[in-house]
């Protein structure tokens, strides 16, 4: 059992391994937006116009998810009680993001990328809300100030 405050082996180990893949996403949208030659060169040309001609919020959903769960991952690893409200931020985007993808653009995105779209997508749900429970278990113990 862990003491009150103490900070838990476990934390420094979630926390690392959320930042390293939480990481991802930053770099995937910072990239993507700047139209970087190389990491876009992997996409069909029918992928780079649905990627890049997405609409303003969800470019902002995206942007929420991504950053929020890697800001998230860094509070996290601060011990900031903040991380959960990152986590809550990053699922609110992710929420967004997925409505876009899956709900208005289905059969597109389903074109597009098959089930890879689909996959990606739940594991990136699974993931988020682990971190968002992990986070605010943390919290409640007074793990994270």
């Amino acid at each position: 059992m862990t003491e009150v405050g103490k900070t838990p082996w476990h934390l420094w180990v979630v926390g690392v391994l959320a930042v390293l893949v939480n990481a991802f996403p930053v770099v995937d949208f910072t990239l993507t937006n700047v139209e970087n030659e190389f990491w876009l060169s992997p996409l069909t040309s029918d992928q780079r116009v649905f990627i890049l001609g997405a609409p303003l919020w969800a470019d902002v959903c995206w942007a929420l998810g991504g950053f929020g769960a890697f800001i998230g991952s860094v509070l996290l690893l601060l011990r900031s009680r903040h991380a959960v409200t990152a986590y809550i931020v990053s699922i609110a985007g992710l929420a967004g993001s997925t409505v876009y993808q899956h709900v208005l653009n289905g059969e597109t995105t389903r074109a597009l990328f098959q089930n890879v779209a689909m996959i990606v997508t739940a594991v990136i749900w699974a993931i988020m809300l682990a971190l968002f429970f992990y986070a605010r278990a943390m919290k409640a113990k007074a793990v994270l100030r």
